[in-house]
């Protein structure tokens, strides 16, 4: 069993054997977020149900309130894999088990799924926001781990994100690899909030995300 304290089960809206996201947060953010409410919910309503989780890091703070940096990179593989283990257990094969996550979190899915070793009821991976580089640090790309997937996932990226903008990423051909897919929303920055000037709503933009992730889903399925 997991030692997990924080676990947030979403399930989807009129679907017997909906897809589960297992879900991990951002660096900074936890599991119950504004922006993680928000993504469950319109996950739900595309027939996706999620399992959200802590990492030890982020439980702790729970906890007591101080805030921590996150673990180290073997920690939060090894919490997640025993989150998916449990997901796993407990899900009709034919539903289709994913992992995926804001930011960082998505950035752990997607090294979970460049492993030989991962379970075999995972069928993908899908990002949100996904940290291609630290802010002004372009030198220091996070993909290397992209020509080894086992898996295929599913990034989804707001246009203006500093984390990795349009045309920084179309420069690199990412999406040229195999089971590499990039969606982009326009005028989206890291936490998908538009432009002012756009007729999208934050909420608008969280809803396209969660789309594309339910045909993704439902396509790998």
């Amino acid at each position: 069993m997991v030692n997990s304290v924080t676990v947030f089960k979403t399930r989807a809206q009129g679907s017997v054997a909906a897809p589960v996201l297992v879900l991990a947060h951002g660096a900074g953010a936890p599991a119950d977020s504004p922006f993680m409410e928000l993504l469950a919910a319109a996950l739900s309503a595309q027939g996706v149900t999620t399992v959200r989780f802590e990492f030890p890091y982020m439980e702790k703070r729970r906890q007591d309130g101080k805030k921590r940096p996150p673990d180290r990179q073997p920690t939060l593989l090894g919490h997640f894999r025993a989150v998916i283990a449990e997901a796993c257990a407990g899900v009709d094969g034919q539903a289709g088990v994913f992992v995926g996550g804001k930011s960082m979190g998505g950035r752990m899915a997607s090294i979970l799924a460049a492993e030989p070793g991962i379970d075999d009821s995972v069928r993908g991976a899908v990002c949100f926001g996904y940290p291609f580089h630290p802010p002004g640090k372009n030198d220091r790309w996070r993909t290397d781990h992209f020509q080894s997937l086992c898996r295929p996932i599913q990034i989804i990226q707001g246009t203006r994100d500093p984390f990795g903008r349009q045309a920084e990423v179309a420069a690199r051909d990412l999406d040229a690899l195999d089971n590499v897919n990039l969606a982009w929303l326009e005028g989206g920055d890291h936490d998908y909030r538009p432009l002012a000037r756009q007729s999208e709503s934050r909420e608008d933009l969280i809803h396209q995300a969660a789309a594309t992730a339910a045909r993704f889903m439902t396509r790998e399925v």
